[in-house]
Parts: structure tokens; C-alpha cells; sequence
């Protein structure tokens, strides 16, 4: 899939912002016939696990539903380990929580061409009306295997940490016809309380 040129004129807004943004990644995949029990604990603390293709959000996580019984759990930064081993305490017997932060890096797009940037290296019909906010996708981008989350922000793009580099410097060639925004720096924080969907 392509998408049109739209070049930035001398007086236009810049169109795209792209940033790093610093959190904490967990993966948690569900034990085997424990669907009740997670989603028990889960509502006692205002979690939801989304159904694949969908995304969640708390005041302090977001969660990505993008493989069978397993969700990526996006919080602020801590301490390493710290948050994967609360995810495990919390969790105990019906779910084994993996840290994945080291792994892999997470980086926001933002602006009205967002969508078109990446149209240019995703398979994905990005289409507003088609990957809204709440939605969420494993996919590859530029060569790259990455997990992408359409939120109210933008676009949140998990990458592994060994190409993401590559990814960054791919998305702001990418992105100069359609204008760039100064970096961004992100907070996590950015990330939650996007309506669910």
C-alpha cells in the first residue's frame, strides 16, 4: 500500500511528530484453562485483556491484544524487572509474566499524516475509519516486525530493540515530504486512557 505525496509548504504546520517514548513492556500469556481466573483478578483492578486486534487502557497500563492468550502490557518506567514481577504477583497461577523491556522499543507518531507515513511500509489499511483508536495489530513495517496500537494520541509502534534504529531513521526519511514536527519526548504516561474499544 502507498500513499500520496503531500509535500509541506513553507507555511504549512509541520505534519508529523515522531518520538521515543520510555516504558515498560511485559508480555503475559495466559496458563493453560485460566481465562476465568486472569480476568477475575482483572476486574477487580479495573484491567481488561482485549480479544486480539483490540487495546485497553487503565490510568497506569495499556494493554495490547495481538496473539492468542498473550497481551503486551505497556507501563511507566521502573526499576528493571520491577513491573514484569508486579504483573507476576498479580497474576500468580493464571498467567506467567515475561518483562520484554530490554527487547523492545516503543516510538509515538502524532500529526494529521501519521497514517500516511505508514502506509508507505504497512500492509495494514490505516484508514481512521478502518484502525481507530482502541485498535492494535502485529505487523510488519520497512522490513521490520513490529506491534502498532492506533490511540487517541497516534500511533504507538513496539519494535525490537535490534532494528529499531533502523525503524526510526526509515520513518523520518519517510516522513520529511509530509512536513516533521521538532522530536518528541513521551511520556508513558501519553499512552493511557484512550477509550477502549
Amino acid at each position: 500500500m502507498s500513499a500520496p505525496d503531500h509535500p509541506a509548504s513553507g507555511n504549512s504546520p509541520a505534519g508529523v511528530g515522531i518520538g521515543w517514548c520510555r516504558a515498560d513492556v511485559t508480555e503475559l500469556a495466559l496458563a493453560r484453562n485460566r481465562m476465568p481466573a486472569l480476568e477475575g483478578t482483572a476486574a477487580g483492578r479495573g484491567l481488561t485483556f482485549p480479544p486480539i486486534g483490540r487495546s485497553a487502557a487503565t490510568a497506569d497500563a495499556l494493554v495490547l491484544g495481538v496473539r492468542p492468550d498473550r497481551w503486551l502490557l505497556v507501563t511507566a518506567p521502573d526499576v528493571a524487572g520491577a513491573s514484569a514481577a508486579r504483573w507476576q504477583e498479580r497474576f500468580a497461577g493464571s498467567a506467567v509474566a515475561v518483562d520484554q523491556t530490554a527487547g523492545l522499543a516503543a516510538l509515538l507518531l502524532t500529526g494529521p499524516n501519521a497514517r500516511d507515513v505508514l502506509a508507505r511500509g504497512c500492509r495494514l489499511d490505516l484508514a481512521a475509519d478502518r484502525f481507530p483508536p482502541g485498535h492494535a495489530a502485529a505487523t510488519t513495517m520497512a522490513q521490520v516486525a513490529t506491534t502498532l496500537a492506533a490511540l487517541l494520541e497516534g500511533l504507538l509502534i513496539l519494535t525490537p530493540a535490534s532494528t529499531a534504529r533502523h525503524l526510526h531513521e526509515w520513518l523520518i526519511a519517510t516522513a520529511r515530504p509530509f512536513g516533521l514536527a521538532p522530536p518528541l519526548e513521551i511520556s508513558a504516561s501519553t499512552l493511557f486512557g484512550h477509550p477502549d474499544s
